[in-house]
C-alpha cells in the first residue's frame, strides 16, 4: 500500500521531501507533480523500479523516458551538448520542456532510446521538483503519467491514489496539476528543432 504525502506546491515541507527522497533511494517508485502533469519517478539505477513503470503504462523497448535535473551543469554527465545547445537550456529553463539530447555512457543503455543513444532532459518549474532532485543529489528517472489506453496524464491525486496506490510507493498529493505536454526539442549536431509544441509556445527556433 502506497504512503500518500500532501506536499503544499508553493511551500514544500522540507520533512516530507526527506521521507520522499527515503523512499526513492529505499528502491521506491513514486507519483509526484511537475509542472506539466503528475509523472512516475525513480532513481537511475532502480531497474526493477523501472520495469514497474513500464509495466503500469504498459510501455515498449521504444519508449522514450526522461531524466528530471535541477539545472544545466547537471546535465553535462548525463547528456552531450554543444553552446547553442546550452544557451537554449539556459534560457528555457527551467520550464515545461523536454530537451532531447545524445546520451554519455553515464547513461544505462535501457534508459536511451534503443536506436538513436538520445536521452530526454527535463529542468521542470516545480518547487516540490527541484526540492526532490536537490536532496536526492542526482537526477530523477521520470515518466508521464499516462495510463495504458489513454492520451491525457492523470491529474487528480484521488483517482491516482485510487487506480494506483497499490502499484507505487508513495504518491504526492500536490492538488490538481492539469495535463499540459512539454514542449519538446530535439539537437543535432547542436541545432535546435522543435519536435513538439506544447505548453510552452516557442517561436523563436522556428
Amino acid at each position: 500500500m502506497a504512503q500518500y504525502f500532501q506536499i503544499h506546491p508553493q511551500t514544500p515541507q522540507e520533512r516530507l521531501i526527506r521521507r520522499a527522497v527515503e523512499v526513492i533511494r529505499n528502491g521506491g517508485l513514486i507519483v509526484y507533480p511537475s509542472d506539466s502533469s503528475y509523472a512516475l519517478g525513480c532513481q537511475i539505477d532502480n531497474k526493477d523500479a523501472l520495469e514497474r513503470i513500464r509495466r503500469i503504462r504498459q510501455l515498449g523497448q521504444e519508449h522514450r523516458f526522461a531524466l528530471v535535473c535541477l539545472d544545466v551543469s547537471q546535465i553535462s554527465a548525463f547528456a552531450r551538448f554543444g553552446n547553442e545547445a546550452f544557451r537554449v537550456i539556459k534560457m528555457l529553463t527551467p520550464g515545461p520542456y523536454t530537451f532531447i539530447l545524445k546520451a554519455t555512457k553515464e547513461v544505462p543503455r535501457r534508459l536511451q532510446h534503443p536506436k538513436f543513444k538520445t536521452i530526454g532532459i527535463r529542468i521542470p518549474d516545480s518547487l516540490i521538483v527541484q526540492a526532490l532532485v536537490k536532496e536526492l543529489g542526482e537526477p530523477l528517472f521520470s515518466s508521464t503519467l499516462i495510463m495504458p489506453g489513454e492520451d491525457q496524464a492523470m491529474s487528480e491525486p484521488y483517482e491516482i491514489r485510487e487506480r494506483l496506490e497499490k502499484q507505487v510507493d508513495l504518491i504526492i498529493d500536490a492538488d490538481v496539476v492539469p495535463y499540459e505536454p512539454t514542449t519538446i526539442i530535439g539537437f543535432t549536431e547542436d541545432n535546435p528543432e522543435i519536435i513538439r509544441q506544447g505548453k510552452a509556445i516557442v517561436t523563436f527556433l522556428q
